[in-house]
């Protein structure tokens, strides 16, 4: 789909100067000689998209810079997907980014801009791997210089973006094995660059999606008794079941449904005799999400039943909500706090979006954080999922330093 993702001229980005300065030293002096190419590694991922499941040409690139600095990368069995360890001795805590692009064309004018047509990463995943890949040349470096007192697992995980997830493949392949926490960012345009966001519990919502299909007669809209008047029907689910949601569930939970797509019929007067909605659940506790599908297709079936329709629901589960494990935030808020300054860790916000992170935290513990990339003092807001989307680049030394320090604070906490 792509041309062969290969790495800008100017050299391997695997030199780190030996230093008795502390960590954030360090990491200052090696970011101000290599940053730039870091930046340049992001910006040929950003030109070179690939949709979910395709990342081939990205996890090849991955593969091979951390094969240039001395590190023995692991495909995933379709070799669209990456996993490495560095380090030595039982202890593992994994850092995982994600991989993949959006089906959206790339408007933006700049000599970056994707050179795939109706792909583009709009979501900051290149912004995400190349932190990763970042943090783990600057730990080899590191764990050559005198160990980094256990073993780090670098997980470039393919198809965040798909409905069938990725998360549950690097699972199977052993991503988790030996594994005691793990810890993710993720692009924040909300937040100005050099920020981080943390917060313990829930971090993102669980998303799931319900199909509802109608049928039954239709007819004249002058005699709907003698039909069973499919667009009313629907428009009773859409409006009657979130809000019986609200009466069945805590609202603590934050459980919501939300239709984004009602079809029914074509003509001013007659009643179709087949119609459909499909809406999104999200929901912000683990409990709620597990009782969801019952509860939600129970009372599609009650309101359905009074209009003489007949009904067929599809709900299809999507990933579970991201709970941050409260010693696991507790433990990043501090590395954040060496890396970047104590006045540049906030409280992150719930997000009522999905993320498949999530598979990973229902085995083990641990927690997302949010990476600040917008650009300070700008009106205007980039947001993900937008075909402008973009970032201000230094977010990725801010995001290589946040991470180093955490894999290396989790390795060290007793915590896990």
């Amino acid at each position: 789909m792509t041309s062969a993702l290969t790495l800008p001229k100017g050299g391997s980005l695997t030199s780190f100067v030996p230093d008795d300065d502390p960590l954030p030293g360090q990491l200052d002096r090696w970011l101000g000689a290599r940053g730039a190419d870091l930046i340049a590694v992001r910006r040929h991922i950003h030109a070179h998209p690939e949709l979910s499941h395709q990342e081939f040409e990205t996890a090849a690139l991955v593969a091979r810079e951390l094969s240039a600095a001395g590190l023995q990368p692991k495909f995933l069995p379709r070799g669209n997907g990456v996993m490495c360890d560095i380090g030595e001795g039982d202890r593992v805590i994994a850092l995982r980014a994600d991989l993949d692009a959006l089906p959206l064309p790339d408007v933006k004018d700049v000599p970056y801009r994707s050179t795939v047509p109706n792909v583009t990463h709009a979501c900051g995943h290149d912004v995400h791997t190349t932190v990763l890949l970042g943090v783990g040349l600057a730990l080899a470096q590191l764990e050559a210089q005198g160990g980094i007192g256990g073993r780090v697992r670098l997980i470039f995980q393919p198809a965040e973006e798909s409905i069938s997830s990725g998360a549950p493949e690097m699972i199977s392949a052993g991503a988790l094995k030996d594994v005691a926490a793990i810890y993710a960012l993720h692009c924040a345009p909300q937040l100005p660059v050099g920020l981080v966001g943390v917060r313990s519990g829930p971090f993102t919502a669980a998303c799931d999606v319900v199909e509802v299909k109608l049928s039954g007669r239709g007819g004249h809209t002058a005699r709907p008794h003698l039909t069973a008047d499919l667009v009313y029907a629907l428009g009773r689910v859409v409006t009657e079941v979130p809000a019986l949601l609200g009466r069945r569930v805590d609202p603590r939970a934050g459980l919501s449904l939300v239709f984004g797509s009602i079809r029914a019929g074509e003509a001013s007067n007659a009643i179709p005799n087949e119609g459909s909605a499909k809406g999104t659940i999200r929901v912000l506790n683990r409990d709620a999400w597990r009782e969801a599908p019952e509860l939600v297709t129970q009372l599609i079936r009650d309101v359905v039943a009074g209009t003489g329709a007949n009904v067929d629901i599809n709900y299809t589960r999507g990933v579970p909500p991201v709970i941050n494990d409260r010693m696991a935030a507790a433990v990043v808020a501090g590395a954040a706090g060496a890396a970047l300054g104590a006045e540049r860790v906030v409280e992150a916000e719930v997000s009522m979006g999905g993320e498949d992170f999530a598979f990973y935290l229902e085995h083990i513990p641990g927690a997302m954080i949010r990476l600040g990339t917008g650009v300070p003092g700008s009106t205007e807001v980039l947001d993900i999922h937008q075909s402008r989307f973009d970032v201000d680049e230094r977010a990725i030394g801010y995001g290589v330093r946040t991470m180093v320090h955490t894999a290396l604070a989790a390795l060290a906490s007793p915590s896990f």
